[in-house]
């Protein structure tokens, strides 16, 4: 083997920006480690508790940015009980103590209160970047404390995060006579917003590139807005029906033809047909287009809009634009990577207006395709044996038949084999959803043929155990299992346990398994946290039939933490 000198490895890891690339380098030789561990700059962790925050400044001691996971993703859903843990203190206050150069932090699924807030505004002179994704436990008085000290505070984004609103004298706080601020996100805020605190913080940030507001800014206020931000790339608007409406319109229609930087649209919340001629100067250069918060535009109208976006990449809609609003998105977007249909219906069980039909004409005109979320009454095998066929390129493949145990809508047979064609054509696909009818089958088929998947869901489905063991032993690359409402139990959880080394985490919800499985498992594997979610049963060692009681959900995570000290009663470490 060459050595290099340590200064050359330096400037070629400089190259690598994949923390996965940044993790497998440093596994080549000592030498290389250290470079590495002394180059980092950027860290992920993608589970709080899989590592302790001092072990991570120990390991990294020039790290600059930060980004820290909480909760698992079944939190999305409900699923996980109110008071479950990953507060964000320990990991603020530990790089206050041990970087003071801290320049970005990124959490996501987090409790942050307003008091670490307080001493991330405090502790690091040159912080630039806040981003804060589904977070909870702050209001606008820790948004206020961040936007009063980071002087040089470049990103602020607040994205589906539960903000308690205690008014909006936060906007006022940023540095004066200008910002450096290019990106800022408060489309989640519910309270009201000072339209002219605003407009006064929009016009002295000269190099703002991505503005997201809330319901709640008027459209006169937008109008006014667009004004002083000829240079944007990404928008979510405001309301569009709160404000001075009449004198907004022509001042709306001239600010969007000014932006003709703009990339990426979102908002258009209560929005109605009358206002979809006032975005069209933008529609000829849009690449995302998020429609997903407009239900009351009629689809005649979103459709002759999105016929003229013909460099769309990113586009999210409702259903109610029917399949065939979708057959007209696939012959005019045919740069489309990433479609999402949600359902237009509160009641998402009353949603009819795409079917299998529409899936099929996207794959047809958009072979570019490689995200995919759709949201169906029904479908078949032969549909999506035809989306492999014709999509051999994605990457994510989510589909959600609503009524849960769907059949094949024309043969009434279950829908393994038109998953299997998904797993056997899309050799990259990196994350899978299954909804249906859907036999031990179907994991043979992702076993065998999904080597690159990474993120699986599983939801009402599998016969036996044999389902859940195919893909433990199968796809190599596995890093989430998402598992509930499906028949597996002990054995299938004990058959992985050569897997859990590798894998990220397992949830299960509403198995079969039970607390003397876990503690099975726990007990054979102590670099395992086994977390169990189970009010209603207590761990007794001495109690039989406590062990063989079904636990309503585990969360089964790789650690190097041990367990965490934390956790909530209703929550056992076995």
């Amino acid at each position: 083997m060459v050595y290099f000198p340590e200064e050359v490895v330096e400037y070629i890891l400089g190259f690598l920006t994949s923390h996965r690339d940044r993790n497998a380098v440093s596994l080549v030789c000592r030498s290389w480690y250290h470079v590495e561990r002394l180059s980092r700059r950027s860290v992920l962790v993608c589970n709080c508790y899989a590592v302790r925050p001092e072990f991570v400044h120990a390991r990294f001691p020039r790290l600059r940015s930060l980004s820290v996971k909480g909760k698992p993703r079944f939190a999305d859903f409900g699923l996980v009980p109110a008071g479950w843990g990953a507060t964000a203190e320990p990991w603020v206050e530990a790089c206050a103590a041990e970087c003071p150069g801290l320049e970005e932090l990124r959490l996501k699924r987090m409790v942050v209160s307003d008091e670490c807030l307080r001493l991330l505004a405090c502790s690091f002179p040159n912080f630039r970047s806040l981003v804060l994704v589904c977070c909870e436990g702050f209001s606008t008085d820790g948004l206020a404390a961040v936007a009063t000290s980071c002087r040089f505070i470049k990103e602020l984004e607040l994205h589906e995060s539960l903000v308690e609103d205690r008014g909006s004298h936060w906007l006022e706080c940023f540095p004066k006579p200008s910002t450096l601020l290019e990106s800022l996100n408060f489309s989640c805020l519910t309270g009201e917003v000072n339209g002219h605190a605003l407009e006064k913080l929009v016009a002295r940030s000269p190099n703002l590139r991505s503005l997201r507001l809330n319901r709640s800014v008027p459209l006169d206020v937008l109008a006014r807005i667009l004004s002083h931000t000829h240079r944007l790339v990404d928008l979510c608007t405001g309301s569009f029906v709160r404000g001075n409406i009449a004198d907004a319109y022509s001042g709306l229609f001239n600010g969007f033809q000014h932006c003709s930087l703009l990339k990426g649209l979102s908002g258009l919340w209560d929005a109605t047909s009358w206002f979809i001629p006032v975005i069209f100067p933008v529609c000829k250069n849009l690449t995302c287009l998020n429609l997903s918060y407009a239900p009351m535009v009629r689809s005649t109208y979103l459709i002759e809009f999105i016929r003229h976006c013909k460099k769309l990449r990113h586009l999210w809609v409702l259903d109610h634009i029917g399949d065939g609003g979708l057959k007209i998105v696939a012959s005019s977007c045919v740069e489309l990577e990433e479609l999402r249909v949600f359902p237009a219906n509160a009641d998402v069980r009353a949603s009819t207006a795409v079917t299998e039909e529409g899936l099929v004409s996207i794959s047809a005109g958009c072979d570019k395709l490689q995200y995919v979320l759709y949201f169906c009454q029904r479908m078949t095998n032969s549909a999506l044996i035809t989306v492999a066929k014709n999509c051999p390129r994605l990457k994510s493949f989510r589909l959600c038949i609503i009524k849960p145990g769907s059949p094949d809508a024309v043969t009434g047979q279950s829908m393994d084999e038109g998953f299997g064609a998904i797993v056997h054509s899309c050799k990259g696909l990196r994350r899978l959803s299954l909804s249906g009818l859907l036999t031990d089958i179907v994991f043979l088929y992702i076993g065998m043929y999904a080597e690159r998947l990474e993120m699986l869901s599983v939801a009402f489905a599998g016969d036996t155990d044999d389902g859940m063991t195919y893909v433990l032993n199968g796809c190599k690359n596995l890093k989430k299992l998402e598992i509930r409402d499906s028949p597996f139990g002990d054995s299938a959880l004990l058959a992985g346990m050569h897997k859990y080394e590798a894998l990220r985490s397992l949830s299960m919800s509403s198995c079969n398994v039970t607390l003397g499985g876990c503690k099975s498992l726990a007990a054979t594997m102590p670099s395992l946290n086994v977390e169990v979610m189970n009010e209603a049963v207590s761990i007794d060692e001495a109690d039989e039939n406590t062990n063989n009681a079904k636990v309503e959900k585990v969360y089964i995570y790789r650690t190097v933490a041990g367990p965490r000290g934390d956790a909530p009663e209703f929550i056992s470490i076995v």
